[in-house]
């Protein structure tokens, strides 16, 4: 007999269901990457966004809390505008003064966070070699 996968009553209770898979909240909540199904394609694409733009800013493990929380904050933000501009491309209703203040934002903390690449903290290559050999 063969199970009819699209009735999830049949399905145990723990068994992942994909529809209802964590996609992006359509309002800001603070941790969404971390609850993100990393299954979905959008998740692996914020996830890498994140790695990029703490790796732009130094390393993830140099960034205070506060550096973090606004990283992920502008990661949403940016998702948000790009799905507002698809509903414009669409013909679909489009807020500007939702747009306008949603961009201004992501301004405001794309400066605090500030536009230039910080280099790591590399060590020198016989530094390098020396920690590599006791690891």
């Amino acid at each position: 007999m063969q199970q009819d996968v699209h009735h999830t009553s049949r399905l145990p209770k723990d068994y992942p269901d994909i529809m209802a898979a964590k996609q992006i909240p359509e309002k800001y909540a603070p941790g969404y990457l971390d609850e993100l199904d990393g299954r979905l394609a959008i998740a692996q694409v914020m996830r890498e966004r994140y790695r990029t733009f703490t790796d732009d800013l130094g390393g993830a493990d140099r960034l205070s809390y506060a550096q973090r929380s606004l990283v992920e904050r502008a990661l949403w933000l940016e998702f948000w505008l790009a799905q507002q501009e698809e509903q414009l491309a669409r013909g679909k209703a489009f807020d500007v003064a939702r747009w306008t203040q949603a961009a201004n934002s992501l301004q405001g903390i794309l400066s605090k966070l500030g536009l230039d690449r910080q280099a790591k903290d590399v060590p020198d290559l016989q530094t390098y070699l020396k920690q590599r050999a006791t690891a």
